[in-house]
């Protein structure tokens, strides 16, 4: 029987971590994604399911705490919001240079600086370009709905161990705190230290020897600039793969398109009703909606430019994946590429998205 609940986009991510089996969550309260950890501490879950939950002292704390947990082979997970995934940056690096698997959640809001506590989709760069030093990548995963919310959260897990690569849910403040009836993922239980063995243990620094004789190392330090670049080499080529095996995106009435929006998260819903007018006006409009950030839809939106006239990418931000779009667009291409946002914690309506587009044609 399903598990159906009426439920706020933070106050789920904290019962599909649990539901997922996570060992343990280390965080600090920020607005506008603070449920995340109350839920947590009114769920208990280290009277079930034996899973750590732990207020840190501050944001670079935390990162850390999730770097301790990974390098040992857990389910670990952080969450936060804009300015708080600033202060983790450098510990994403160090996850990122070290191969460590974890989940982070950012329910971003306006900025830069403290900003607002309004939605906003300004942290793109941040996180799909990477806010840390360094050339790495991380997974990146753009719900548009509480139910995408709870489904993020083991497919972000799933993905990290796979390619042992930290994995981030980026969301906004308005995903994170609207209510929705949500079908909460069936029960996985924590894995016992057999099962951790297997899964992690010719990496993880679970005390015991690796099957190869010597000591797993979480180690991102390199002396020799010759043996940095080669982990480089292997960290590009791994980024690769996950580009070729894991996008993810969502295209609504594509096919016949001739101007096509291209939006996430919040903006995507908006674009949404936009295509749902714009169609019964008789205008052929699509929407192409990326849901891994990082693997971006490149080839899927490259296509697409070949019978489009024009394609908007439609942000809560200055226009930041509009890059992104102009790259899979290409300068052969004739199809013009815009962008329409609103930023600072403002949100588009359908009227003006509506106007923008209508402006184009």
């Amino acid at each position: 029987m399903e598990d159906i609940k009426l439920l706020k986009g933070n106050e789920v991510l904290a019962i599909a971590a649990i539901r997922c089996g996570a060992d343990g969550y280390f965080g600090y309260p920020i607005t506008p994604q603070s449920e995340v950890m109350e839920t947590l501490m009114d769920e208990r879950p280290w009277l079930t399911t034996g899973m750590v939950v732990l207020q840190a002292e501050s944001e670079t704390s935390s990162i850390n705490m999730i770097y301790g947990g990974a390098a040992a082979g857990k389910r670990v997970m952080t969450s936060s919001s804009s300015p708080g995934l600033s202060l983790m940056c450098e510990g994403l690096s160090y996850l990122a240079g070290a191969e460590l698997p974890c989940l982070v959640v950012n329910v971003a809001r306006g900025g830069p600086g403290l900003g607002s506590i309004q939605a906003s989709q300004a942290d793109y760069f941040q996180l799909v370009k990477g806010g840390g030093h360094g050339d790495y990548k991380l997974i990146v995963l753009a719900p548009n709905s509480v139910q995408e919310m709870n489904d993020f959260v083991g497919l972000g897990f799933d993905l990290a161990f796979k390619y042992r690569i930290p994995a981030v849910i980026l969301t906004d403040g308005i995903i994170g705190q609207m209510m929705e009836k949500v079908t909460l993922s069936p029960e996985r239980p924590r894995r016992t230290e057999e099962e951790l063995a297997k899964e992690c243990g010719d990496w993880a620094t679970t005390g015991r020897k690796a099957s190869r004789g010597k000591a797993n190392l979480a180690n991102s330090l390199f002396l020799d600039s010759v043996d940095l670049e080669q982990h480089n080499l292997h960290l590009q080529k791994k980024y690769r793969e996950i580009e070729k095996n894991e996008v993810l995106c969502e295209q609504i009435q594509v096919e016949d398109a001739e101007y096509i929006m291209v939006a996430y998260g919040t903006s995507s819903r908006i674009c949404m009703k936009v295509v749902e007018d714009m169609r019964k006006e008789g205008h052929k409009v699509g929407l192409i909606r990326p849901i891994t950030l990082f693997p971006f839809p490149t080839e899927i939106i490259a296509k697409a430019a070949e019978h489009s006239k024009v394609i908007l990418s439609v942000e809560m931000s200055a226009g930041q994946m509009v890059e992104d779009v102009r790259l899979a667009v290409g300068c052969a291409c004739k199809c013009r590429v815009e962008h329409f946002g609103r930023f600072g914690g403002v949100v588009h309506s359908p009227a003006e998205v509506y106007e923008a587009l209508k402006a184009l044609m």
